[in-house]
């Protein structure tokens, strides 16, 4: 027989045990019987059936009595959610980076306007919406800052 057949063999002999179950799992488990899962109740859920509850345990009544008359809810989950700080405020930003926005979207925003509604364009009107839109994306490009701290010194570290 050649490799390849005895490949071929194999290949055949775990496509055609697909389907079939093992007859003793427990002797195949590659794992020790302890680390089985075994499904078991939350420990966290009530259906307020039990009536141990005592008041004052976090379980509470619906009426606010806390005397086990009205409808029972646990009152923990909802004091357990994580609520984020407040976001810092958005950076203001510098007049020219305004106006560079305002070009980078006003230009190409106004030849789409004067379309829709068929404006007559002159081509003094194109050219300048066309401009502002280019010396929009250049300032912004320009201003990323995308270069070294000032304060970084003659050392940028390694090179690969």
């Amino acid at each position: 027989m050649t490799p390849q057949s005895d490949e071929d063999e194999v290949w055949r002999q775990i496509v055609a045990s697909f389907n079939e179950t093992a007859e003793d799992a427990s002797a195949e488990q590659p794992w020790p019987d302890r680390e089985n899962v075994t499904e078991e109740p939350d420990a966290g859920e009530d259906d307020g059936a039990s009536g141990d509850a005592a008041p004052g345990d976090g379980i509470r009544d619906d009426d606010g009595t806390g005397d086990g008359t009205g409808e029972m809810r646990a009152s923990a989950p909802a004091d357990d959610h994580y609520i984020p700080p407040a976001p810092p405020p958005l950076p203001h930003g510098d007049t020219l980076s305004r106006l560079s926005w305002l070009a980078l979207f006003g230009g190409p925003a106004y030849l789409l306007l004067a379309a829709l509604l068929q404006w007559p364009m002159d081509g003094w009107i194109v050219f300048a919406a066309v401009a502002a839109f280019i010396a929009g994306f250049v300032i912004l490009v320009v201003r990323m800052g995308d270069g070294p701290p000032a304060d970084s010194g003659w050392d940028d570290g390694a090179v690969v």
